[in-house]
């Protein structure tokens, strides 16, 4: 298969799970103050909601061809993107059956963190079992670039320093950061030590350039908050990128 089909192929594949977030992320959008059962089990209107994943359409409100959630077509684009360079990156090496299966899941995070600035369990914990599962066999399997024990051993040293920074600075660092970094360690830690450095390292750079860009425009004061769960993401997929092209 030549690198252009591979990476078509990714992005088909990323636009199809794209189009199955929108509900998910209404559904897990909840703030933290309002969460009950936490998320959402209904519209706006108040409708009963089934299922999690596709449109963010109800059928029972009076216009049920409107939206009551964005993100309609600009998840399947994004989630498209991210899984075609994944792809160019990593080439045919079995790992990338993995980061296909996991891009989806990160953009969702990605996406309810930006709207509520919470990170819901039911992800951020499902992400590093999901990651050292699938990885697992992916060591088995020849032509594969990294350890299957280093990312082990990433998702304990990254989560454990996520959390000694949630001791010192809980307003900075937020618990749900630190369940995310389980799953950032794991994937980071697949082709090793330094990737796992250079991703963390690029969350921090990403997150600090835009609070220091808000600051400048006036649109926050050194002590605002920002959600860092997307950072932490888009940082962890620049890692699988250089890491996945110097494997």
């Amino acid at each position: 298969m030549t690198d252009a089909a591979l990476i078509a192929i990714a992005a088909v594949w990323g636009a199809l799970a794209g189009t199955l977030l929108p509900r998910a992320a209404y559904r897990f959008a909840v703030p933290s103050e309002e969460a009950d059962t936490g998320w959402h089990t209904a519209c706006p209107a108040g409708h009963p909601l089934r299922g999690w994943l596709g449109r963010a359409h109800c059928p029972a409100c009076a216009a049920p061809t409107a939206p009551y959630a964005p993100g309609t077509y600009l998840h399947p684009l994004v989630t498209a993107a991210v899984c075609a360079l994944l792809a160019a990156a990593t080439g045919t090496r079995p790992e990338l059956g993995v980061w296909l299966a996991l891009a989806p899941v990160g953009v969702l995070l990605a996406v309810v963190d930006l709207r509520v600035r919470r990170l819901p369990d039911p992800l951020t914990l499902t992400l590093p079992v999901a990651a050292l599962a699938l990885l697992a066999p992916a060591a088995l399997l020849p032509e594969h670039a990294g350890s299957w024990t280093t990312a082990l051993l990433a998702t304990l040293a990254l989560g454990a320093a996520y959390y000694v920074l949630h001791l010192i600075n809980p307003a900075g660092m937020a618990f749900g950061d630190v369940k995310l970094a389980l799953g950032t360690g794991a994937v980071l830690g697949w082709y090793g030590w330094p990737t796992v450095m250079l991703g963390t390292l690029a969350g921090f750079t990403y997150g600090a350039l835009y609070g220091g860009a808000l600051v400048v425009a006036r649109r926050a004061g050194r002590r605002t908050t920002i959600p860092f769960g997307p950072f932490m993401l888009t940082g962890t997929l620049t890692g699988l990128l250089i890491g996945g092209y110097t494997a």
